[in-house]
């Protein structure tokens, strides 16, 4: 067993803000949090039809209408490669905004502990694999995700800055590519396992015998499932206090040629697939390195690839009748990059 840290933050005795609860790993931990014995009256989920956290006005009122002594900040203004491409300035500033605005807020209300989703997108387009913490700052982006993965570095540089001159207690834990029941399937914003997982039951269910899928199939991705990652970011919460960033992930590195194989089989799916390679494969290879996290604070994801996808894909057949995505072309909600 990992020599990982004793609880620092009795959760059930919190006020726990969590924004993006609603949202894809928000309404997951929200779930856990009430797995953990917290009460639901010291849980808050903010609305964005109520609370625009672009806004400075909105935030205040929102502690004003919730003192939260714990934030959990998962919304994010997130898609896939189209979203990253078509949404750049919109990616940078509406993350970059809520983010500081919520914790400059979160410092001046005195709040004990304020929990900062980070992503794997911040790391270097050609960051050795695995991906070390360390790493982090040795060069920029993969270009089509520069935007939002910038906005995030730029926030937990807030962090460690708040933490040296106020003595401001924030973590940020490096989220990997999430999946899982609850995904987001719109075509125009959902990232790359819920849109293979649509296109070949689609696909199937119309008779089609070819997929299109972007790129050649040769990077390679890591992909935690939903419920792992709740359970990494409470368990950070929970026992991490640390001011470098932690990842959360699997260690698991699979291509998307082979995600694709993986995915035609539990689908059904028996036609093949055309690879575009006009369209953009993004950053080569990512895979992380997940030392930190199982030494600090006991965290290990348990659920097999495989398994997740089955469950995604069950989830999907049942609930694709019903609206499973955003309608624009970005989506402000708690999810994985």
């Amino acid at each position: 067993m990992p020599n990982f840290r004793a609880p620092t933050m009795d959760l059930p005795t919190q006020r726990i803000l969590i924004t993006g609860g609603a949202g894809f790993l928000g309404s997951v931990v929200v779930r856990e949090l009430d797995r953990r014995g917290v009460p639901e009256a010291r849980i808050f989920v903010p609305r964005s039809t109520d609370y625009d956290l672009v806004k400075l006005a909105d935030v205040e009122r929102l502690f004003d209408d919730f003192p939260a002594s714990v934030v959990i900040h998962l919304a994010a203004r997130v898609g896939g490669i189209g979203a990253n491409q078509a949404n750049p300035g919109r990616f940078f500033y509406d993350n970059l905004l809520m983010g500081a605005q919520l914790m400059e807020v979160a410092r001046l209300r005195a709040v004990k502990k304020f929990v900062l989703a980070g992503t794997i997108c911040s790391y270097p387009k050609l960051t050795p694999v695995p991906f070390r913490e360390q790493d982090l700052w040795n060069g920029y982006p993969e270009e089509t995700n520069a935007p939002y993965g910038v906005a995030k570095k730029a926030l937990l540089v807030q962090a460690q800055a708040y933490r040296q001159q106020y003595g401001f207690l924030a973590i940020c834990p490096l989220l990997v590519n999430l999946y899982g029941p609850g995904d987001n399937f719109d075509p125009a914003t959902s990232h790359v396992i819920p849109a293979i997982i649509k296109k070949c039951v689609d696909a199937r269910e119309t008779g089609r015998d070819t997929v299109e899928l972007w790129g050649d199939g040769s990077p390679s991705r890591e992909f935690l499932y939903v419920d792992d990652a709740a359970e990494g970011v409470l368990l950070a919460t929970e026992r991490y206090d640390d001011s470098e960033p932690v990842n959360l992930g699997t260690g698991r590195e699979v291509t998307i040629r082979a995600l694709a194989e993986m995915i035609r089989k539990h689908t059904g799916f028996t036609g093949s697939f055309v690879w575009n390679r006009s369209r953009p494969n993004g950053q080569p290879r990512r895979s992380l390195d997940i030392t930190r996290a199982a030494e600090r604070f006991g965290f290990q994801a348990t659920t097999r690839l495989e398994q997740g996808l089955e469950r995604t894909i069950r989830w999907y057949e049942e609930h694709r009748g019903r609206r499973t995505g955003p309608a624009s072309g970005s989506s402000l909600r708690a999810v994985g990059p």
